[in-house]
């Protein structure tokens, strides 16, 4: 990493906050979320915001553009000043003129940044006008720029695209050629690479380097992967429970942590190995040549006229008490083929379960073997229902598959048992999803996946919603409980530290096939095909390596 830019004790730092205080409420049901923070933002230098969920470090930054929904929200104490002047208090029409245009903001998820029902050309245009007064001539032309500096591919036919018709990472581009497009002074990175893939996460972060290098912007990161903050910040900020608890650059902070929270998000990395491999373990499920195609019908008659190949031709086993890891780039095929695998989507290519060849089977012949196959999703607050409680929610399985006590007390029992065993309080039951904490609102789902006694589940990105320390002991949890149940687990994600911590084999799949398969051991250590080392790169060492096996 280059030395840190330092700030210039002649014009002093682009932005000083002191004192920073937020409460959300009034009276007796005020919130202080934001406790007396300060710090400040160099010209030209990175400075990164960590913590866990809830630790404070969006409304820290939402309110250096003061966006903050107030008046619930409010100040009790603060000053925040850009190049010396006041930002708390100031006038709409100032704070107009900042917003977009000297301070610019990139999201975490950009499909709900940006407009569905308006093109690109048309959502850059509206800043450009709005900022830079630009006629539809001269927006175009800088549009077109701008989109090329962000390394979107064919920009010039990408100005009449919708934003679902980008892919995420095109998406996220686009994100930051808005953000950019008045050339800010600051630019505030909330979470810019969560949602993407790890090639295209280490695309992003490559690319907000390399511009911040020309245009000598600041930039404030907030994210949880520590990776990416050894890779790209000067300076680190952690906030734990709306206070700031540790201030160092970023080597220090490193090498020497001082506080124990610091310590603990540094220790708190996906660790462990899988369990031992059993060479007498009887496989569970196993696929030979499976084949997920969906039809492409065009005309009046809606005739076949080619397929979509999601899975082609993938062979996979899962034995009791092992895990195969699924990677690959998102569209590569790894959710389709756990569908597949579930008959939940339509397949071709035998399909044993526990021997027996399900291929064939209708809904009625699979019903009895769905307790069997389970499935953990990805955002537990939306596979959970927020309108019954935890103890339903868990005992609707049981219901449908008969598996319910015969008294009231005996459910009760059976899922105050399931809870237990994910780490949660038996009177978790009586309580609704909305009232946990991500980390625990997956464990709940987890304990509904294992309260009917399954022996293959499926595991698709379990992971990725969550904070780095939270990760860490789902990893642990799923460890455990496959230790104590003989599980197999079929995982999905795209984040190769969680997949190295649990799984002994390894499936690496892009456009529907197999690109490289086997031990993950050997994989992860020599890797033999291009795709799988860039995967690698960009998983462990956050580089973009330049290549046409990934996309962007």
């Amino acid at each position: 990493m280059t030395d840190p830019a330092m700030t210039d004790p002649a014009t002093g730092p682009l932005v000083a906050i002191s004192d920073l205080s937020v409460s959300f409420g009034q009276g007796a049901r005020e919130a202080a979320v934001v406790r007396h923070v300060s710090f400040d933002i160099g010209r030209g230098e990175t400075v990164a915001l960590v913590g866990e969920s809830g630790s404070g470090k969006s409304v820290t930054a939402l309110s250096i553009m003061q966006l903050l929904p107030y008046p619930n929200a409010h100040h009790p104490s603060e000053s925040i000043l850009l190049d010396g002047a006041e930002l708390v208090g100031a006038r709409p029409e100032m704070l107009q003129k900042i917003r977009g245009n000297r301070v610019a903001i990139v999201f975490q998820e950009p499909l709900t940044s940006l407009n569905p029902l308006h093109t690109i050309e048309k959502q850059l245009g509206e800043i450009l006008f709005l900022h830079k007064k630009l006629d539809k001539t001269a927006a175009r032309a800088r549009i077109i720029e701008l989109l090329n500096e962000v390394g979107l591919p064919d920009a010039e036919d990408r100005l009449s695209a919708y934003p679902h018709q980008l892919s995420g990472g095109q998406r996220q581009r686009v994100m930051i050629a808005m953000a950019l497009s008045n050339d800010p002074d600051l630019l505030i990175a909330d979470e810019p690479t969560t949602a993407l893939d790890v090639t295209i996460q280490a695309q992003i972060i490559a690319l907000l380097r390399d511009i911040q290098a020309r245009r000598g912007m600041s930039i404030l990161l907030i994210t949880h992967d520590l990776g990416i903050v050894r890779k790209v910040a000067h300076r680190v900020c952690v906030m734990k429970d709306g206070e700031l608890v540790e201030i160092a650059d970023t080597e220090t902070l490193f090498e020497t942590p001082q506080h124990d929270y610091t310590k603990m998000l540094l220790a708190a990395e996906p660790k462990g190995n899988p369990l031992p491999a059993r060479d007498d373990a009887k496989p569970v499920m196993e696929a030979e040549n499976l084949r997920v195609w969906f039809p492409v019908k065009q005309g009046i008659l809606r005739r076949t006229v080619g397929h979509i190949k999601a899975v082609d031709g993938v062979d996979v086993t899962v034995r009791a008490g092992h895990t195969v890891g699924v990677v690959g780039e998102s569209g590569s095929g790894k959710t389709t083929l756990a569908m597949g695998l579930l008959r939940l989507e339509h397949s071709e290519g035998p399909i044993r379960f526990d021997g027996e060849r399900i291929d064939g089977f209708g809904f009625r012949q699979m019903r009895p073997l769905r307790k069997q196959m389970q499935v953990v999703f990805q955002d537990p607050f939306s596979s959970l229902s927020p309108r019954m409680s935890v103890g339903q929610i868990i005992e609707e399985g049981l219901r449908l598959h008969n598996m319910a006590g015969a008294t009231y007390d005996d459910r009760r029992a059976v899922i105050a048992a399931a809870l237990t065993e994910v780490g949660l309080p038996p009177e978790a039951q009586d309580r609704y999803p909305h009232e946990f904490s991500g980390g625990q609102r997956q464990r709940i789902a987890i304990a509904r996946a294992i309260v009917l006694k399954p022996r293959f589940i499926v595991l698709d990105e379990p992971t990725s919603a969550l904070d780095m320390s939270v990760q860490a002991q789902i990893v642990d949890l799923l460890r455990d409980l496959q230790d104590k149940h003989d599980l197999a687990y079929l995982f999905i994600s795209h984040d190769l530290k969680v997949v190295r911590a649990l799984a002994d084999e390894l499936i690496v799949m892009k456009d529907g096939r197999v690109v490289e398969q086997g031990p993950a051991d050997r994989i992860f250590d020599s890797p033999a095909e291009e795709y799988t080392r860039a995967l690698m790169a960009a998983a462990f060492d956050i580089e973009a390596v330049k290549t046409d096996a990934v996309g962007t």
